[in-house]
């Protein structure tokens, strides 16, 4: 089976019932997408597959044969991404567990919607569960980074 990871073609053996978010950190090395809940109602571990903003718990390998995903490493890439340098400078992140997610649920919303109000910013999130830092500063980052990235 193949599938590109962060714009690297991976061949692995089918394992169509593994779920994705095993295969990224435990096979790929990428720790950044986090496990919080396993049941998808946290977003900790949400990823871009195809484009698509989804949960990789919920996600299993066998659905991404020939698809292209996405994960926090791979939307930083050699720099920050804007979303991240807001975040970083707006005060929105605390203990980071939740903050790749947030980051991949802005970023998918950033590319569908380049000036998004603040009502969209908080639907964007909303399936993002912090406990630390609340949602004030998140959206206020989006927002900030939205401005950055459309100025550029």
């Amino acid at each position: 089976m193949k599938v590109t990871v962060n714009g690297r073609e991976v061949e692995t053996a089918p394992d169509p019932c593994r779920r994705l978010l095993d295969f990224l950190r435990e096979d790929q090395g990428l720790a950044g997408t986090k496990e919080g809940c396993g049941k998808g109602e946290c977003g900790a571990c949400a990823v871009l597959l195809d484009g698509r903003l989804v949960n990789s718990c919920l996600v299993l390998l066998g659905q991404c044969e020939g698809a292209s995903v996405e994960t926090i490493e791979g939307v930083a890439g050699t720099a920050l991404h804007p979303v991240q340098e807001a975040m970083l400078q707006l005060g929105a992140v605390q203990c980071g567990f939740c903050t790749p997610g947030l980051v991949m649920a802005s970023v998918a919303l950033l590319r569908e919607n380049p000036s998004p109000t603040p009502a969209e910013v908080r639907r964007g999130i909303e399936g993002n569960l912090c406990r630390c830092t609340g949602y004030v500063k998140v959206e206020a980052a989006v927002l900030d980074a939205a401005r950055r990235m459309r100025e550029a």
